[in-house]
């Protein structure tokens, strides 16, 4: 697979999380635990908003790796 195919694809997988990864967070969000209390607010959009980071790395990984010589 060349390397403009994996951008490609990676993009569209990082896109993908993105936007599965802000839903999710909002729908948490709502919980009546979280609604209720303004530190655990500040503790789970920090995560939360960092989180998304640890599943992207992979991808931008695949994404960046040189194609082979053949």
């Amino acid at each position: 697979m060349t390397i403009r195919t994996r951008k490609l694809l990676g993009t569209i997988a990082l896109l993908l999380l993105a936007l599965v990864w802000s839903l999710t967070g909002m729908a948490v969000a709502q919980l009546p635990v979280l609604a209720n209390s303004g530190l655990l607010q500040a503790i789970f959009y920090v995560v939360a908003g960092m989180g998304w980071v640890l599943p992207a790395m992979p991808i931008v990984s695949w994404m960046s790796r040189p194609d082979f010589k053949s």
